[in-house]
């Protein structure tokens, strides 16, 4: 079956971490800090691809990662960045964030290729980290962690017109007569399961892409049948043809076809139904003159109110099918044209927790412990320890960066100090 619709795993590559190492060479008695950075980890990137117009592919392979940054090394070796991975995708395929159904982006258009997912920043390797004062820095920071995402991937067909109808009234036979395309055609419902595009050559050089939009059903609009899988075809289209059997060999009333349809794509969208119509009376071929016209009569008086123009045609004969695309045509010059992009409504916070390093050590000689780092450096500038909130916050911090749970790891006691640059204090649980 036609796969326009898939979800899938998606994560960028993690930062390599910072190293920590020291210049050790003979003749070097006391060598500084030379620790690499860490590598970008690798992004996750969408693109257009012209040669698809299926999601078949994401059907059978559901997780795709990029690579992962490498660490850094010594010397000041930075570790090389993560691959990319790239996803290639047809036009007109919307992603969006499965949990919540918002749209992240939309790769029509003028938007080809778009980042999904960042890869982490590699971490800074301790040669960052070397002050007057900390001259033997023992961390490094750690890379960005990677992002990830579970996505809906859901292709939306890019068409000027959309052939719309019941089942079986003869949209398929109708675009092989005009287009080079060449759908499936036999006399069952569901023949046609995927929205087959061709392009409509008028002798003025105003051709328009029309497209098959596989047959519709009453409850359509709740996912009846496969009523889902056909009405996110509708809704990139500009004008729709609406065809229906007018010879009723089904057994169905036309105007009561037409009615039903119209309901189900104002269920669907509201604005599906404002589309400007124009209703094809179709299989004129297999009625004598008189009935023909008497019917196509009713089905002008019955939609006359609603400003929806009427044409006899036979798509097997091509009898009216001239004039219908001209209409088609002329209704397309006055509908306003602008590119239907479906708005980005999800997006990941940018903003990351800090990763500074830091670290926990007990020193035998002071008969302490050793709480250092970048992060423990900023934190101590900005906090008011002698406030009751600021002693709160520091509580806070040590708790929330998993410092608490390090020194009762290395086996802190009550009672036992704890140094942090120029702050000492006894640790009491």
């Amino acid at each position: 079956m036609f796969a326009d619709r898939a979800e899938i795993y998606i994560r960028s590559g993690k930062g390599g971490d910072g190293s920590v190492s020291f210049r050790r060479e003979l003749f070097v008695a006391a060598g500084g800090p030379n620790g690499g950075d860490g590598g970008k980890g690798g992004d996750i990137i969408f693109e257009v691809d012209e040669g698809l117009n299926t999601l078949a592919d994401y059907r059978f392979i559901r997780k795709y990662c990029a690579e992962d940054g490498e660490n850094g090394g010594t010397n000041r070796c930075t570790g090389r960045n993560g691959a990319d991975k790239i996803l290639k995708v047809p036009e007109g395929t919307v992603i969006k964030e499965k949990e919540t159904g918002k749209v992240i982006t939309d790769m029509s258009h003028d938007n080809r290729r778009e980042v999904i997912l960042k890869g982490g920043r590699g971490g800074k390797g301790n040669q960052h980290y070397a002050t007057a004062t900390m001259q033997v820095p023992k961390y490094a920071q750690p890379g960005q962690d990677a992002q990830e995402l579970n996505v809906i991937l859901e292709l939306k067909v890019i068409a000027d017109v959309g052939l719309i109808g019941f089942p079986n009234v003869g949209k398929s036979t109708f675009l092989s007569r005009v287009t080079n395309a060449r759908p499936k055609i036999a006399n069952y419902h569901f023949t046609t399961l995927n929205p087959n595009l061709g392009v409509v050559d008028m002798e003025n050089g105003n051709g328009f892409v029309i497209a098959d939009i596989p047959g519709l059903i009453e409850g359509a609009s709740e996912g009846i049948g496969l009523g889902h899988e056909f009405l996110r075809h509708v809704e990139r289209t500009r004008v729709l043809i609406h065809v229906v059997d007018v010879a009723s060999t089904e057994g169905r009333d036309p105007v009561e076809d037409i009615k039903t349809i119209n309901a189900e794509l104002a269920a669907y969208d509201t604005n599906l139904a404002k589309k400007p119509q124009i209703i094809a009376a179709n299989k004129t071929d297999v009625m004598l003159p008189e009935e023909a016209e008497e019917a196509v009569s009713r089905l002008r008086d019955a939609f006359a109110g609603e400003n929806i123009p009427v044409y006899s045609i036979s798509a097997v004969s091509g009898k009216g099918v001239k004039e219908l695309l001209y209409a088609v045509a002329e209704l397309l010059k006055e509908t306003k044209e602008e590119p239907i992009v479906f708005e980005r409504e999800f997006s990941l916070d940018t903003l990351t927790l800090p990763n500074e390093p830091y670290t926990v050590e007990y020193d035998e000689k002071e008969n302490m412990y050793v709480v250092e780092g970048p992060r423990i450096e900023k934190m101590l500038g900005y906090t008011n320890i002698d406030s009751e909130k600021g002693f709160e916050f520091f509580q806070n911090f040590l708790k929330n960066n998993g410092i608490l749970d390090e020194l009762e790891a290395m086996g802190i006691k009550d009672g036992d100090t704890v140094r942090m640059y120029g702050l000492q204090f006894d640790y009491y649980k």
